[in-house]
Formats: C-alpha cells, structure tokens, sequence
C-alpha cells in the first residue's frame, strides 16, 4: 500500500490546497480523519473543510492534480496545525460554529452568505478583521502608539499594518510650506487632506479584505464626530470591528517634549530653523482645536474605545467588544514614555555550549563564569539607576546573575526552548536519529515545533507577560538564552515572524537598546571574554531527505 495523504480543500482550488500529513498504514483512515475533523482542523480554525484521501501506489506523493504537494507541509499529526492555519490564512476555512460559511472575497471583508436572497450582505462575525481608528490633536502620540501596538500585534502573530494619513500627505503635497494647508478655510489643503484619508481607507480595505490582515491601524488626527462616524461606516460596510484609541495631553511640558523629539524630525521640517518649526507647528495644533470633538461617555457610548490620558495617567474604557480588543487595551495600559534602557545578554558560556549540544541544564564553564565577573563589572561602570535584574531559573542563568552581587528574580517564562526529545544533542546527531525532523526545521524554523517540545511560535506566546512587564518598567538586565533573547529582540526591533530565528545574539556580548521615537537604539557591546560560537545560520537549501530515509 502506498502513502495516503490527506488533503483540507476549504473553498480553494487543487492547486492552492496543501498536503496536510501522511500515513503509510490504510487501516489509520477513520482514526486520522476523525482526529483531522474533530481536534487539528478546529484548533487551526479550519473547520468546514472537505477531507479528501489521494493515495498513490508505489509510495509517490501525489496532489489532486498529479502534482506533489508542498514539501514544508509534509510531517507528523503535530505538524497539522501549523499547515491547516497556512491553508486558512490563504483564504479558506471558517469558523463552522456559527452554522454558516465564511467567504473571504476580493471585493470585501468576511461575510455571511445570505441563503434566502442569494445575495451577500457584510455584517462582523466573531473573527473578523478590526480596524484600529487613532484620534487625537497632533503631538500626542497617536504615531507613537499606532507603531507601538502594530509592533506588538505583529509579534504575537496578528498580522497588523499601519496606515498614516501624513505620510499618503507628504507622498501627494512633495513640498511643505506652512500650517496655513491645515487652516479650516483652505478648500485645496481640505481638498487633498480628503483625498489622502479616502486613499489611506482603500489600502486599508485591500489589507483587510484581500492580503489576509487581521488589523488595521488608521492613524489620523481624525479629530471631528463627522469624520469618525465616516471611517465608522467604512468599517461597518466592510465587516470590520472599529475600536477608536483617543490619546488626550493637557500637559504641557509632554506637549513641548513630544514635538520636540518627534515633530522637529519630520520631513515637513527638515530645512527649517527649530524655533521655526516649532511656531509652526503649534500654529498647525490650533488649526484642529476649535473643531476636535472628544469622545465623549454620553454622545459615543455605543462606540468601542479607550482613552490615554496624558501619556497613561489614566484610561476610559468602553465597550470592548472581543479578544482583540482586550488584548489591545491591556497592552496600551501598560506602555510609558518614561527614558529607560533594557539589556539583553546570554549568560556565560556553558559546558554543554562547548561540546556543542543543545538545551539541558548545564553549569558554566571557565570562560563563562570569567563572562560573569565581566558583566558585573560593566554594570558597575553604566552606573544604572535602579536596575532591576531577571533570570530564567537555569543553572547558567543564575549563575552568571550571582556574580553580580545584586537582588535578581528569576523567571521561568524565560526559560530556553524546550527541544524535547532531541535535549542534550547536537546538531548532527539530531540529523542523525531524526532526519524528519531536521528537515522540516529548516523548512520552517518558526512554526517548527520539537516533538514533545516547543516551536519559536510557542516561545513568543510564553514569553508575552515578559514584554508586558519589560514596557511597564525602566531599567532592566535580563540574563536569559539565544532563544528567548532572539524572541525579546525581534519584538523591540519589530523583526518578522521568518527573521526571528536566526537574529544572532552571541554569547559575552550585551545588547543595550534604548527606545526612541519610533523604535529602539541598539548598542552591542562584547566583553571581551572569547566563546563559542552556537550560532546556526540560515540553510541557502532546506536539508532534504534522501528518498531511503523518508
């Protein structure tokens, strides 16, 4: 009997589905599909697909269509999860639950389909997309909030974009003259401003609607309740969920701070003098302020929101109507302004990193613990006010914090990768004893996961109530391991979900990353104590198997 593979249509074409799993037992069959149908395909949110069987003799995979199906997807039931999300995110599946089917067009957003008039008519479902709506006088940080929280959903796996009215502005308007565009009474700078909104809301319907995001993150001052109920019906017709984030300054010291360390940088600005620009741009401020209309608890109570009030002081909170929203309220509640630096390193080389085996538990070596004096003397000579210090709760982690001679809490969140079975070996012997497995990591060494251990993607979700509390403090040094670093980096430096593997974060060398602006200053510091290298990169060729071993 040859390989029987199992195949989710949902909707698309032979060409699009993917090759799922195999088995290479026919008597597996009501066993697989029961499990397919009932625990992989709903956990991956594919749940009103057809399953078909293809089998080929000879053991030759075969696709509907007689042509192989995609190598990355082939692998263990563990590996269905993943491959059924990426059938998803291609435009098939939907949630069965709700008793209908959901279509994912190129005209529009998720919708019900109609049975009685044959027609479809755009209402939000439970998972559809949301559209993040900014409101705020200019200098208040809606940009800074706008690319913190795209930053943010982005690495915990939500695809996000943001879309900035200013800048589709600067791309029609090459040349900024004065806040006298912005004065009320200027039909042409209304004009044009109208026209960059309206440009801004369609690329905001094609992410939502046709490339597979899940939020939009529309950033304008979007200061009148006529504006607002505009973008709100644009949501509505699309079946998307609107959540508005208002951010609220009184403060004028924030005010003056805020332009002078983002609104100076402005391309609008470049060539002019900063006294200048800034009698400017507070004449642009007064432009918006006898309009702007503030959310308000009576007139907008049916609306989702939140308020920021000067920069996190206090929050108003309305209506918050999924999971998206909550986890966009707990996050924006927990990010300041404040100055700070976070450092990042690896603790001291280990035995285990000299002999060139992975995970375990292993004490520091030589040079590892002579990177522990040196990192205790660097922190000595930053002369850092009130650092804290994190740990995972490894060996190598503690020990390398214990000759600091500092208070330091210890995390288990932030301990390494599990790698299961493949714990304690190198990289040869897993290729060895698990060819299966080393191909498939290479393949996908983001959603790979270890059997009975953890993916990068997992990581990330473990590692969440680190960032949280990492944006809520000030001065910070986390010891932890290359896994867990390249995932707290990939956040800060707002890398994708396919870089984040191979960011390389050598052993003895401390990462200080200062937030800014818009993103984060990296200073990469070595201490001058040699290592090993565990560093692997990233295959020009995923490792394939030979047709013997598969």
């Amino acid at each position: 009997m040859g390989l029987t593979f199992w195949r989710v249509w949902s909707g698309l074409p032979a060409d699009e589905a993917g090759i799922l799993g195999s088995v290479d037992n026919s008597s597996w069959r009501q066993g697989l599909e029961k499990a397919l149908s009932e625990v992989w395909l709903p956990r991956a949110g594919v749940t009103d697909g057809d399953l078909t069987v293809v089998s080929s003799p000879g053991g030759r995979a075969q696709g509907g269509a007689g042509e192989a199906g995609p190598p990355g997807l082939l692998g263990s039931l563990r590996s269905l999860e993943g491959g059924a999300a990426r059938l998803r995110a291609a435009g098939g599946g939907g949630p069965g639950q709700f008793g209908c089917r959901m279509n994912r067009g190129k005209e529009g957003g998720s919708f019900l389909t109609d049975p009685w008039s044959g027609s479809s008519r755009q209402v939000c479902m439970t998972n559809c997309p949301t559209l993040i709506v900014m409101v705020g006088l200019p200098a208040r940080g809606k940009t800074y909030i706008s690319k913190k929280l795209t930053r943010y959903l982005n690495w915990i796996g939500v695809p996000t974009r943001e879309f900035n009215v200013g800048q589709y502005r600067r791309d029609m308007v090459k040349t900024y003259k004065s806040f006298e565009f912005f004065l009320p009474d200027n039909e042409e700078g209304l004009k044009i401003r109208k026209q960059c909104a309206l440009a801004a809301l369609r690329d905001v319907r094609r992410f939502l609607s046709e490339e597979g995001g899940h939020v939009a993150v529309f950033d304008a001052t979007n200061t009148t309740r006529e504006r607002r109920a505009t973008i709100f019906n644009f949501g509505e017709q699309n079946g998307y969920k609107t959540f508005f984030v208002e951010s609220i300054c009184v403060d004028p010291e924030v005010i003056a701070a805020n332009i002078v360390q983002v609104k100076l940088g402005s391309p609008d600005y470049v060539n002019h003098d900063s006294d200048e620009a800034t009698e400017d741009f507070m004449r642009r401020i007064e432009c918006y302020e006898n309009s702007y209309e503030s959310l308000d608890e009576d007139l907008d109570r049916d609306l989702s929101y939140i308020k920021i009030m000067d920069v996190g002081q206090s929050y108003i909170v309305n209506r918050v109507a999924d999971h998206i929203q909550s986890r966009i309220v707990y996050y924006l509640m927990n990010i300041h302004v404040t100055p700070r630096s976070i450092y990042l390193c690896r603790h001291g080389e280990s035995e285990l990193n000299l002999k060139g085996r992975i995970g375990g538990d292993p004490g520091l070596s030589a040079r590892g613990r002579e990177f522990a004096r040196s990192l205790a003397q660097f922190i000595r000579d930053q002369n850092i006010k009130d650092l804290k210090v994190w740990t995972s709760q490894m060996k190598r982690t503690i020990q390398t914090a214990e000759a600091l001679g500092v208070p330091y809490e210890q995390w288990k969140v932030l301990n390494e990768i599990d790698a299961g079975v493949c714990e304690e070996m190198t990289y040869e012997e897993i290729q060895d004893h698990y060819p299966l497995e080393f191909a498939l990591r290479d393949q996908d060494k983001y959603r790979y996961r270890y059997p009975k251990g953890e993916s990068y993607e997992d990581l990330v979700q473990r590692l969440e109530p680190v960032i949280m509390e990492l944006e809520r403090q000030e001065n910070v040094l986390v010891i932890c391991h290359q896994a867990v670093m390249r995932c707290l980096l990939a956040y800060f430096l707002d890398k994708a979900a396919e870089q984040l593997p191979y960011l390389k974060c050598p052993l003895h060398t401390v990462l200080k990353l200062t937030p800014v602006a818009y993103g984060c200053k990296v200073e990469s510091i070595f201490l001058n104590v040699a290592a090993v290298n565990t560093h692997r990169d990233r295959p020009q060729q995923p490792w394939q198997m030979e047709t013997s071993q598969r």
